[in-house]
């Protein structure tokens, strides 16, 4: 055994020693390190939010040092301050919206959370406006234009990444599952591209991206397809993945149980009379959800790696390789989470079509904070619209 385990170091070090080989060593490696850190961010649960926020920081400072570097931008004055200013202004706004929508209970319980939540979107905008002025009162001759560029270079980051970031958050208290599923999507899509094209790859994909092949982009798909069906099944039996993400006031933490929607229930399906003579199966029984998701692998298969195309283009475009040096063999952390953002806009935009129906804890939550007599009203006139709709029994009317 001995023998055989000094062969195997003996020959990763050959490997590696090859340039090709040790690229692939390194990014192997790491890869390996970035999945174990994504499986403890799972057993960790919602507090993932923080992990979000931190990720979301990471690449809006990439972003931002390269407008730095590339416009040469040392001499221009409050840039850098200015730019954090309307990072945090932003993040107000959204997290501030979040917090409205999900911790309905605890804002009723604390004053002060109830009077920034009345006027959230009235100090958000106050806040920005400072920032607007501070930026116009820090305009100087001869650099008119670069602050410009500058002002519209920060402006199209945090619609970008804290924009996105929000709507990463955002499917995160729709369920684990649609965070889970998504990501892992993306990063199964990325190593089944990169493996067929390192071992298959011939025929060029796009120009933006050379080392891009057909063989990759066509085998990462299939891959995906099959990842994404199974990683459907092995999640959607478990509560802790598909049941929304909510806060209990009472024991002051995210909790994650409910009866699982019809979505995350056993079906039995039809299959069509093509399938049917290949397969030799009639019925199949699966879970609705792992259909939804073979069009999130599809988008991710298909349209994810657009996300990629888009962010080579823009670093060709300024003549650097990656957005940083953050991860070796990897770049930085945006070079990472490129399609991660494109793919969370699909997921949302996916849930609000085809998902997500009204949800009585919410209007619960919004009712309760009306005043009294608004309340009644509400209470009087669904009454009446229960009884003529025959819901509401006579005895129970008469009661009322």
């Amino acid at each position: 055994m001995c023998c055989v385990s000094v062969c195997i170091d003996v020959l990763c070090v050959l490997m590696c020693c090859v340039p090709v080989w040790k690229n692939c060593c390194i990014r192997g490696v790491l890869s390996m390190a970035m999945i174990s850190g994504f499986f403890m961010m799972i057993y960790l649960g919602p507090i993932m939010l923080i992990v979000v926020m931190t990720i979301q920081i990471k690449c809006f400072q990439e972003i931002i040092d390269i407008g730095y570097r590339v416009y040469h931008s040392y001499e221009l004055p409050w840039f850098r301050t200015l730019s954090w200013y309307f990072l945090v202004c932003v993040n107000y706004f959204f997290y501030g919206e979040t917090l409205a929508e999900y911790f309905g209970a605890l804002v009723q319980r604390e004053e002060p959370l109830q009077f920034l939540v009345r006027y959230h979107r009235f100090i958000s905008f106050a806040v920005y406006l400072a920032g607007f002025c501070m930026f116009v009162l820090s305009l100087v001759k001869k650099h008119y234009r670069l602050q410009f560029y500058m002002f519209a270079w920060t402006h199209v980051t945090l619609l970008i990444v804290v924009t996105q970031s929000h709507l990463v958050i955002q499917n995160l208290f729709e369920g684990m599952i649609w965070f889970l599923v998504p990501v892992s999507i993306v990063i199964c899509n990325d190593i089944m591209a990169y493996l067929f094209g390192f071992f298959f790859g011939r025929t060029p994909l796009i120009k933006l991206s050379p080392k891009k092949t057909w063989e990759g982009f066509i085998g990462g798909f299939f891959g995906t397809l099959v990842f994404g069906f199974i990683l459907a099944y092995l999640l959607a039996q478990f509560q802790y993945f598909v049941c929304p993400v909510e806060y209990n006031s009472e024991t002051n933490r995210f909790t994650a149980e409910c009866e699982p929607s019809d979505i995350f229930v056993m079906h039995e399906y039809t299959l069509p009379f093509t399938v049917q003579s290949i397969l030799r199966w009639k019925t199949v029984t699966i879970y609705p959800y792992q259909i939804h998701s073979v069009a999130l692998s599809t988008f991710g298969s298909l349209i994810g790696p657009f996300g990629g195309f888009f962010a080579s283009g823009f670093k060709r475009a300024f003549k650097i390789k990656d957005f940083a040096d953050t991860i070796p063999g990897h770049g930085g952390i945006m070079d990472r989470f490129d399609c991660q953002y494109l793919m969370a806009t699909f997921t949302h935009v996916y849930i609000a079509s085809f998902i997500r129906g009204p949800n009585p804890s919410k209007v619960l939550q919004q009712l309760l904070v009306l005043q009294p007599e608004q309340q009644l009203s509400i209470f009087n006139a669904m009454r009446d619209r229960l009884r003529d709709r025959g819901i509401l029994p006579p005895a129970a009317t008469e009661a009322m």
